[in-house]
């Protein structure tokens, strides 16, 4: 167990330096390419790219925050950052298109994003309840495993969830950087721009799944262990 927990703890190191890098990189592009401008602000090309795909039910809106843009399908929203809404840059296209793709995902009954909604009420109740479970199963693993096996399984489904996301703003990604390209509003070289800031937000949620199924491992050898 001495040298699982050794594995695991330079994992985490490893993780989460290589999440402070992608954390780091997206801001850092942000910034540089906020000062890049384009001919519509945030909220105009989130609108265009809705019109364009035939989608009338969805609204634009300002959230407070830095980077804190995404999309509702409960509600249709598309709530774009303070910092994207009203910004006519390659960086607030980047991400209000991105956000629209999540739309068009909704729209076209996307299977990986209907996957990924299905989860959300199992991934709120295991988030409501997974630090104590975990906590109480590890603290009485000799006496009662089943407790930990429980958590496991709550983190297992939230680990699920994080790999369900990938392919979700991945195509969320490509169909924006298409769409910018054939509808004018990137050229050949602000267009590389808005995949190099794209790439780097979705690294962060590449870092996330690993660190995610890092700890669940860990969780099932400290279970083995035990038993």
């Amino acid at each position: 167990m001495v040298i699982g927990t050794n594995i695991y703890w330079a994992l985490f190191i490893i993780i989460t330096l290589a999440s402070w890098i992608a954390s780091s990189a997206v801001n850092h592009r942000f910034e540089r390419y906020a000062k890049v401008p384009v001919r519509l602000t945030g909220k105009e090309v989130a609108e265009k790219m809705l019109r364009e795909h035939g989608i009338d039910d969805v609204q634009v809106t300002c959230t407070s925050g830095h980077l804190t843009d995404h999309y509702n399908p409960v509600t249709k929203t598309i709530n774009l950052s303070e910092s994207v809404y009203s910004s006519a840059s390659i960086a607030a296209a980047a991400v209000a298109a991105h956000e629209c793709g999540h739309a068009v995902q909704h729209a076209h009954e996307y299977a990986p994003l209907k996957m990924r909604s299905a989860l959300v009420p199992a991934v709120q109740f295991a988030s409501s309840w997974l630090t104590w479970v975990i906590l109480g199963g590890i603290l009485l693993v000799g006496v009662f495993p089943y407790l930990l096996m429980f958590g496991i399984g709550l983190f297992g489904i939230t680990t699920l969830f994080s790999f369900v996301t990938l392919p979700v703003e991945i195509d969320a990604s490509r169909r924006a950087i298409s769409w910018l390209e054939e509808s004018g509003i990137t050229t050949r070289e602000t267009n590389e721009m808005a995949v190099s800031a794209l790439k780097s937000a979705a690294w962060t949620y590449v870092v996330a799944a690993l660190s995610s199924l890092a700890t669940l491992v860990y969780y099932i050898m400290i279970l083995l262990d035990r038993r």
